[in-house]
């Protein structure tokens, strides 16, 4: 179906190619899982398949792809649009028409296909991407997650024998996740399509894929294999395979199913409650190592000052900037224990409703935020809590209610007041992103900000260390161009940090850093609100978890009471190890490290106890044994 003959891709200006000597089959009617860390070729080889590389994107290919015999080198993506359906990692590129059905229909429209045909298949893709009741709506006014569906279905229609997709649920909440997976599986089962998929959160689609390849490192060959088998050796994995590596678990569980039934063993060498050390280097942050799973190599990046060091450095540059105007921004205190002496909220929301047209986007909503607090806003897509963080940085007003930040109510004061008591990293970090070069874009955010020039460039240079300045921000990678943007809102110091979906697009160390950097920030004493679907970075990171439903607060307290209790929103490791309490593999490890200490302290005790004194050693005595009841 799809193969690949000793293929290399060099882009114009690059020193390396982006894919050397590729050679490999991906079978007909299977599903294959394209991982690997970010930056090692993915997306080139997904468009090497659809005929965008190098038609589209430029550069150099050598070598040759045929999909369904057709050669993509004499074939332009508009010749192999009838075999081959490409959904990208940006949706909003990917649109031509400005209403959902219109969207669904546009690709049959092309092809020529009958009306009668048209129509039936727009509704069963309706039906099957659950988007009835989004038929009649502008595109633009759907949320990033409904927008990555209706981009599904879009190339869903004209049924074609080959999907490729580039992180196809990155933005959707885990319940659309399963059932656009579900779609894709029963695609490959039931009619033989053949799906080539890359993305990041492997916890998702690891155990629905048929064959997993692995792009190790850069210019590193594939390697083609089953998913058990490609797991046991890939530097990226998700959280079951990391517990599974911890565990000593052969053959590595691949779902949540498979590692339950050998979890009682490991749960018995467990705590009944996670050790108060590890929640405490949980919740510290800037000093604490990413254990296993998430990504490799960050320890020595810091010993090197490579990115992982990052946060130490980043908590320096923060110490040395100007304070916040407004009350002064403490320490706050740490896992999410907020009582007793409650410093004064950053943030507060009260009664809060908001109408959009006819529709009531938020009702009735409550909501504090303190110093030093992490708190992860969850729900499907669709909920309202993009719409919340616009109420936060002020571009959306409330109908009723009161929203104040650091005293002020942001949607009555001037952007340039409130850019020091609030700031918002977006879905897309690309719209904050507008000058040519990195350094013109410090620039333009130290003089948005009234900081000293310089102080964004340190502020990269912290997150982003081997980042040229003449730079332009298009040619970074996703965790590149998020740092920078994080960067740039990090300038005015503001005591409220807004992040909205801040992992999409990440892979597992690129994670790893930025829960890193986040937990710094927070130790500083910035208050952070981040509007994620990602369950484990709000287990890893957040001290309260809120999850909203139709526009309204369904629940909100401490990230384990709330994720545990819920099947949607529950971390690997806790849907495994449940009913326990733990939600991380890092819990895990510090829990297992915490008892082998105890159990070596033990034995040394006993080897001590059980030596002869020393008269009895000059007597050539035996030593004690241990007195038996």
């Amino acid at each position: 179906m799809i193969r690949f003959e000793q293929v290399s891709v060099t882009y114009d200006g690059a020193a390396q190619p982006a894919l050397r000597d590729v050679d490999l089959v991906i079978p007909e009617g299977e599903l294959t899982l394209l991982v690997g860390p970010s930056g090692v070729g993915k997306s080139t080889l997904l468009g090497a398949v659809s005929g965008l590389v190098p038609h589209f994107s430029g550069g150099t290919l050598r070598g040759r792809v045929t999909v369904c015999g057709r050669d993509t080198r004499t074939h332009r993506p508009r010749e192999l649009a009838d075999v081959v359906g490409t959904v990208g990692q940006d949706p909003l590129a990917h649109f031509v028409t400005d209403v959902v059905e219109d969207e669904l229909a546009y690709g049959m429209e092309s092809l020529g296909l009958a009306p009668a045909v048209m129509r039936r298949r727009v509704e069963e893709t309706l039906d099957l991407l659950g988007l009835n009741e989004l038929r009649d709506r502008p595109i633009a006014t759907l949320s990033g997650g409904q927008q990555q569906r209706v981009a599904i279905g879009s190339v869903l229609t004209p049924h074609p024998k080959v999907l490729v997709l580039d992180e196809p649920t990155s933005a959707l909440d885990p319940a659309a996740a399963e059932e656009v997976l579900a779609v894709l599986q029963r695609l490959v089962h039931d009619l033989g399509t053949t799906v080539l998929l890359a993305e990041h959160r492997l916890e998702r689609v690891v155990q629905y894929a048929d064959r997993v390849l692995l792009l190790p490192s850069p210019g590193a060959p594939p390697v083609l294999g089953s998913p058990s088998e490609i797991m046991a050796v890939s530097p990226v994995h998700p959280p079951v395979v990391a517990l599974g590596r911890l565990a000593g678990w052969s053959p590595l569980p691949l779902s949540i199913r498979d590692a339950r039934r050998r979890a009682p063993a490991l749960v018995a060498r467990l705590p009944l409650t996670p050790p108060a050390a590890a929640a405490a280097s949980e919740a510290r942050g800037p000093g604490r190592s990413v254990g296993a799973g998430k990504g490799p190599g960050l320890r020595e990046e810091a010993q090197r000052g490579g990115p992982g060091a990052g946060p130490g450095l980043l908590a320096r540059l923060l110490r040395r900037s100007e304070p916040a105007p407004g009350p002064a921004i403490g320490t706050g205190p740490q896992g999410g224990d907020l009582g007793g002496g409650r410093p004064e909220p950053v943030a507060s929301v009260q009664a809060l409703s908001l109408r959009r047209g006819r529709a009531e986007v938020l009702h009735g909503v409550d909501l504090c935020v303190a110093p030093g607090e992490t708190v992860a806003l969850m729900g499907r897509n669709g909920a309202g809590k993009s719409t919340l963080l616009a109420t936060l940085i002020g571009t959306l007003a409330p109908t009723t209610g009161t929203v104040t930040v650091r005293g002020r109510t942001p949607h009555r004061t001037a952007p340039q007041e409130m850019v020091r008591r609030v700031g918002l990293v977006p879905q897309e970090p690309r719209d904050l992103l507008y000058a040519d070069t990195v350094a013109a874009e410090c620039a333009a955010a130290d003089a948005d900000a009234g900081a000293a020039p310089g102080t964004c460039r340190d502020l990269v240079a912290a997150l982003l260390p081997d980042v040229p300045d003449d730079t332009h921000p298009r040619d970074l990678s996703e965790g590149q161009r998020l740092a920078l943007a994080l960067a740039l809102v990090l300038t005015g110091r503001p005591a409220l940090l807004l992040l909205d979906e801040p992992t999409r697009g990440l892979d597992y160390a690129a994670k790893a850093r930025l829960i890193e950097i986040l937990r710094a920030l927070a130790a500083e004493g910035h208050a952070i609100v981040l509007a994620t679907h990602d369950v484990e970075l709000a287990a890893e990171l957040a001290h309260r978890v809120v999850i909203l439903a139709g526009g309204e607060i369904v629940a909100d307290g401490p990230t384990a009471e709330v994720v545990v209790s819920s099947p949607a929103f529950a971390p690997q490791v806790a849907k495994i190890l449940a009913p326990a309490p733990w939600l991380t593999v890092t819990q895990v490890a510090n829990a297992l490290a915490e008892a082998a200490a105890e159990a070596e302290e033990k034995d040394e005790d006993e080897d001590e106890a059980n030596a002869p004194t020393e008269a009895e050693a000059e007597a050539g005595a035996e030593p004690r044994a241990e007195a038996t009841p």
